[in-house]
């Protein structure tokens, strides 16, 4: 194992890693479990990536899939997690008001589809292409399109209900009683 290439890859790539398993996780220890458990990976079998300018997306597309097997893991033993962490992380942001609407936008990703989460966290929080997204979900370009579309509508959708809470209500419509 090349320890200074090892060093370099995690002062890269450990804070773009972090937020992206705490935006699919929701949770601060899981986050930093899977970031670990991504380096972990690297350490054992990174050395078998041949071109080295794949670490990026071979990474992400590690910690994705951590990501899914924990799901897998945790339905069998029903384990809960504690969200309190993320909705505590400061939003980064020059004003009180975009650290607030942050704050919002990353609870909001917390309520739509994961399917629908992780492209989005991934082209928005981590600047990933739509080309990187397809390899590190391992889906066709056209499906990560088509989630981030869908996952932008939900996410709107959300917002819009949370900022106007009668637009999510059904509101009865009075009769007029006739004089």
């Amino acid at each position: 194992m090349d320890a200074p290439l090892f060093q370099r890859l995690v002062d890269t790539w450990y804070d773009p890693l972090y937020r992206f398993a705490l935006s699919l996780s929701h949770n601060g220890d899981e986050a930093m479990d899977l970031t670990q458990q991504t380096f972990a990976r690297w350490a054992e079998k990174g050395h078998g990536l041949r071109d080295r300018s794949k670490a990026k997306a071979w990474l992400f597309t590690v910690l994705y899939r951590e990501f899914l097997k924990n799901i897998r893991h945790n339905r069998r033993e029903s384990t809960s997690s504690d969200q309190s962490f993320f909705e505590s992380i400061p939003a980064e942001g020059p004003t009180a008001a975009k650290a607030a609407e942050g704050q919002e936008v990353l609870k909001a990703l917390q309520k739509i589809d994961p399917v629908f989460c992780a492209p989005l966290s991934l082209f928005y929080l981590e600047s990933h292409s739509y080309l990187e997204i397809a390899e590190i979900l391992d889906v066709p370009i056209g499906t990560v399109m088509s989630r981030i579309s869908r996952g932008k509508k939900q996410l709107r959708a959300y917002l819009t209900r949370q900022s106007n809470p009668r637009l999510g209500q059904v509101i009865p419509i009075k009769k007029s009683s006739g004089h």
